[in-house]
């Protein structure tokens, strides 16, 4: 992990963009936008592809070095998240509306660009039973992007971006990306 801070408040925790893989294997990145908006791609499972910007979230503080973040998407999909930085670790609860279990494809975009689809597919298909992901993650970047970076999630993931990311071939030492 390329940031070695000690997490204690809110203010140390936003900002800070992420990535971790799941037990079950997937890989997320994401990041603290700022005190109510995160911004994700995803790079493996069901819905890898998947890259969001501005989405309205409730991040807090549970106790010293542990936050909570949750929000609903457009598609309907609910998201709890608890990060334990200072452990490398957090859990993730996913809560997929039957629709997109079966069909995934749909939201493999940007979303930003195609909200009315989103919306569109959550009335057109069965939201029940929701499929629930819930899984514990091991967090392998940490970066102090300074919040509201509009550089952190600014293009499509691609095969080996996490892996860029990491190794320090993706930002400069400013949090700008390099190449744009």
């Amino acid at each position: 992990m390329s940031d070695t801070k000690q997490f204690k408040d809110l203010d140390d925790f936003l900002g800070t963009h992420f990535i971790y893989t799941y037990d079950n294997g997937w890989e997320y990145e994401w990041y603290a936008k700022n005190d109510h908006t995160v911004d994700y791609r995803i790079h493996g499972g069901m819905v890898a592809g998947r890259w969001v910007k501005d989405q309205e979230a409730q991040i807090v503080k549970l106790t010293d070095g542990v936050f909570k973040i949750t929000w609903t998407e457009p598609t309907g999909t609910d998201v709890a998240l608890d990060f334990m930085p200072n452990e490398g670790k957090l859990h993730g609860t996913i809560f997929f509306p039957k629709w997109v279990q079966e069909h995934p494809e749909i939201t493999v975009c940007f979303q930003n660009d195609f909200i009315d689809v989103m919306e569109e597919s959550r009335e057109k298909y069965e939201t029940y039973p929701k499929y629930v992901v819930p899984e514990f993650a091991t967090i392998t970047y940490m970066g102090n992007a300074g919040q509201n970076n509009d550089d952190v999630i600014s293009e499509a993931p691609y095969d080996g971006m996490t892996d860029d990311i990491r190794s320090g071939r993706y930002f400069d030492d400013k949090y700008k990306r390099i190449n744009k």
